[in-house]
């Protein structure tokens, strides 16, 4: 059970992570897989080399039949399957550990990275487990054979076999390819419901993406157009140089004319000037 304690941890790390369905698939692991494997398993395939017997005494014989009728270990076979699934999982918790570490720069665009790779994690978990469904129903079947024939050299003619606890590692195989069946299915419903949040994710943030450029470009248009009318007659010069007459302007320069035409001695008439 020992060498089990890294998988266990690594999994009870994933639940921060994952999805309810995510959590649902990873007590499958832990429970009717890991688990079950540590402890009966282990004692129900650890003999099936030695009590594999044939009706022969020719040297070799007896293992190139059993080599024949199981080209994998029952046991290694599921091992190797838990530790494939494990591969990505544990390559998904070093790069969130990663961005937790590293801090700063867009939450927003952290936990879509974050995301995008559950995301993979959660495909290549499915391939896995359609993989050794496939491997499984190919290289054992359903049903194991209490009486195995072998033709093979060094046998000197057809001899049977004969398998340990047919029946009991039968009952085990068949429950083996169910957990197997149900934990892909949970894994095709957890990629779509990721996908469909990954996209739902991804149309709110263009949404919100062109709802900031719209206010942008309203408030330029706003700011272009609370310009005063006398500051954007004299930015704008009228053609020839000549620019539109300012009132108070205008009326600076009559009292500066009227105060030189009086000091000349000049005579007004009806606001009129007259030298």
């Amino acid at each position: 059970m020992a060498e089990w304690a890294f998988l266990s941890t690594l999994f009870d790390s994933l639940q921060g992570h994952s999805t309810l369905l995510g959590r649902f698939w990873m007590l499958l692991m832990l429970v009717f897989r890991i688990l079950v494997l540590s402890t009966v398993a282990g004692d129900m395939f650890e003999d099936e080399q030695e009590e594999f017997a044939c009706n022969t005494l020719q040297p070799g014989c007896k293992q190139v039949c059993y080599d024949m009728a199981f080209p994998i270990s029952h046991y290694r076979f599921w091992v190797f399957h838990i530790v494939l699934i494990s591969t990505p999982s544990l390559l998904f918790l070093v790069y969130a550990a990663h961005l937790s570490s590293k801090g700063g720069g867009g939450a927003a665009r952290e936990s879509r990275r974050l995301r995008l790779l559950y995301l993979v994690n959660v495909g290549f978990r499915l391939l896995a487990e359609v993989g050794a469904l496939v491997g499984q129903w190919w290289l054992y079947g359903f049903t194991l054979e209490a009486q195995f024939p072998c033709q093979r050299f060094p046998c000197p003619y057809t001899v049977d076999c004969f398998t340990s606890r047919p029946m009991e590692k039968t009952v085990f195989l068949r429950f083996y390819f169910s957990v197997g069946a149900v934990s892909a299915l949970i894994s095709l419903t957890e990629l779509l419901q990721v996908s469909y949040k990954l996209a739902c994710s991804s149309g709110q943030l263009g949404r919100r993406t062109y709802g900031r450029e719209n206010l942008r470009n309203a408030a330029h248009e706003a700011a272009g157009q609370t310009l005063s009318p006398d500051l954007a007659g004299r930015a704008s010069p009228r053609p020839g140089g000549s620019r539109k007459p300012d009132p108070r302007s205008g009326s600076v320069r009559s009292s500066a004319s009227s105060r030189t035409c009086s000091s000349s001695k000049c005579k007004t008439h009806k606001g009129s000037l007259v030298v």
